[in-house]
């Protein structure tokens, strides 16, 4: 083995999270190494052509007010944006965008080529070159060694990767590419605990076989919405509808004829499933009591004429894919690019890491994405950007960076994988949060861009924006709720929108509370309202609006929830450090002992989140903590 290089960090795999961790080591001022099999892939959209929705628009919005990357991208490549949940309450607000697949890859390679300091390498990671428990390098698969301090692993479905097209299988990681062998063994062999799971995707379809007139329209908003905080971001891209059909019995039958021959059934799928995005085989078998499911035609991109078929994930032969597709209103006569599959690879299980993401077995070794037991896009960018963050603390020596659950969908998303572990593909969701409406996903700059700023991802430019956006929100709410309103200035309004009439002043804050009207309801009635929001820039208007309604609206609600988080937190600063030996405290039940000992909780809070760890065995602990 020769030696070519050496760097700080080594990012292995191109995939989401692989990218957010480089450019954020290196805009931090590290010397980043990727390794990825295609150079021409990065971020490659593997399944859905899409990013965001509920809960993962909220984990979006987050990496950009971090200082991350995919918010940008993702604003640069949409053809479509929508806002989910609109009928509900802010906490459930969830971003959501369609992208032009190709786009969003050649957006992703050209930030990546720019950014200082990153260099890379097309090719396969076989080994880890480890020394006194401590990685040290890698070596690829033409025997080209690179030596780096930190070595990040982001290898996507790629770990002895297995592609199931009904009885016939196919070694590979994403059709067309091969898997990637070596590091799993040699990982259980210095004793990781490895998995199997199990992930599907749907076939494409050529767009000009498509029957639109039989399927639903349905468009994107019509104002601009974005998902980064960076104003301005000059997206030429036309606006493309989504479509909407279902299945039927017809499909059903022709769907279940496959089952004998199904690897999900027949037990060559050994791999866990993700119950929140099942095949449309599991579908049939869990929910026999529908007669249709809801299917999604997704464009995957303006020039492309491929559409994704949401909904219809299948493991089944192309043969039966093809004919129940043809039972299907609207796709009786299409054709298909490719069938859908379902794909095996490898994982270890989180609880073998640290909250930063490193492993406890291996210093220096961080793991992000779906080796960690997630799935989706947003989950694998968002380990990504803190895998990335605290590899380069690591190197320079700074304190780690971590977040918690009152501060970030980031932080129950880590807190959740490294303390109770995965028993399928996790995926998150608002109410995995219990302070969902803490962490919204229109005050993701608010939470955390100061600290995205003081880590030095976050730029001077980005900061100030905020600074300007809290200090009109604070005039904003001052106004509101200083200023009165006569009956006979807003009577009108308050019969429009069939609330009841005042019978004498009141104050601003009162009626926007109210749940028929919006603070944007009364610009036309109130000049000194008009006033402050013209003195706003442009670009902030809505925002500081928003932003301004929400805390007005919900501030009891949001102050109870501050309080309960506080309290909360209390139990997260305490902490054990390898205080005890769990399995010497007879006054533990023999299953808090097991997992205690197990995850090795840094804190009581953390502890107290341990499943089969109970109230009892917390207050023991206390006890011998002197609390």
């Amino acid at each position: 083995m020769d030696i070519l290089n050496e760097y700080d960090i080594i990012v292995v795999g191109g995939g989401h999270a692989g990218c957010e961790a480089a450019v954020a080591a290196a805009k931090l001022g590290s010397k980043v190494l990727l390794i990825t099999m295609d150079l021409s892939r990065m971020a490659q959209m593997s399944c859905n052509p899409a990013v965001g929705g509920i809960a993962k628009g909220q984990l979006v919005r987050e990496i950009d007010a971090l200082g991350g990357q995919m918010g940008i991208v993702t604003d640069l490549s949409s053809i479509q944006f929508r806002m989910l949940n609109l009928s509900k309450g802010p906490a459930m607000w969830s971003p959501r965008a369609q992208c032009d697949k190709n786009v969003f890859s050649a957006t992703w390679k050209t930030l990546l080529e720019g950014q200082a300091d990153l260099d890379f390498w097309q090719g396969t990671v076989l080994n880890l070159i480890i020394e006194d428990k401590k990685v040290v390098g890698v070596v690829t698969d033409i025997g080209v060694g690179f030596r780096g301090r930190c070595v990040i692993l982001t290898s996507g479905t790629f770990l002895n990767g297995l592609m199931h097209f009904g009885s016939s299988q196919i070694s590979g990681g994403r059709i067309s590419e091969p898997s990637s062998n070596g590091i799993t063994e040699q990982l259980i062999s210095v004793g990781f605990i490895a998995g199997r799971m199990k992930t599907g995707t749907p076939v494409r379809i050529d767009k000009r076989t498509i029957d639109f007139s039989k399927l639903i329209r349905q468009d994107g908003e019509d104002s601009i919405i974005q998902f980064s905080y960076t104003p301005n971001i000059n997206n030429v891209l036309p606006k493309l509808p989504c479509y909407i059909t279902y299945t039927n019995e017809k499909v059903h039958r022709i769907i279940e004829s496959g089952f004998k021959e199904s690897p999900l059934f027949d037990g060559t799928i050994k791999g866990l499933g993700p119950r929140y995005c099942p095949s449309i085989e599991t579908k049939l078998i869990t929910f026999t009591d529908k007669d249709r499911h809801q299917l999604f035609l997704e464009p995957e991109g303006v020039d492309s004429l491929e559409y994704y078929l949401n909904g219809f994930s299948s493991s089944l032969s192309w043969r039966v894919q093809y004919d129940a597709m043809h039972c299907i209103p609207g796709l009786e006569y299409s054709k298909i690019f490719k069938p859908g599959y379902a794909i095996e690879y490898d994982y270890f299980l989180p609880t073998q890491l640290t909250h930063t993401l490193e492993t406890k077995l291996i210093e220096n070794l961080f793991f992000a994405g779906q080796i960690n037991g997630t799935t989706g896009y947003e989950e694998a960018g968002s380990q990504g950007i803190i895998a990335g963050i605290n590899a380069h603390l690591k190197v320079g020596g700074g304190n780690p960076f971590i977040l918690s659950r009152s501060e970030a969908y980031i932080g129950v998303l880590i807190d959740d994988l490294v303390t109770k572990g995965v028993d399928e593909p996790y995926r998150m969701f608002t109410s995995r949060a219990e302070y969902r409406l803490l962490l919204r996903q229109d005050n993701a700059d608010e939470r955390l861009t100061p600290l995205g700023f003081k880590l030095g991802l976050a730029g001077m430019e980005r900061y100030n924006r905020l600074r300007i956006k809290l200090a009109f929100k604070e005039v904003l709410v001052t106004f509101c709720r200083r200023f009165s309103v006569s009956p006979d200035s807003i009577n009108n309004l308050l019969v429009l929108k069939e609330t009841s009439r005042l019978k004498q002043n009141v104050k601003l804050d009162t009626l926007i509370r109210r749940p028929q009207l919006s603070i944007f309801d009364f610009l036309g009635y109130i000049p000194k309202l008009e006033d402050i929001y013209q003195s706003i820039e442009l670009s902030l208007r809505q925002e500081v609006f928003q932003a301004a309604e929400i805390l007005l609206k919900y501030s009891g609600y949001i102050d109870r929830e501050s309080v309960v988080a506080s309290k909360l937190t209390r139990l997260e600063d305490l902490l054990i450090n390898d205080k005890f030996n769990y399995n010497g405290i007879d006054s533990l039940s023999t299953e808090a002992r097991q997992k205690l000992e197990k995850v090795q909780p840094l804190t009581i809070g953390q502890a107290s989140r341990i499943p089969g760890v109970s109230p009892s065995d917390i207050n023991v602990l206390l006890v011998l903590m002197g609390r």
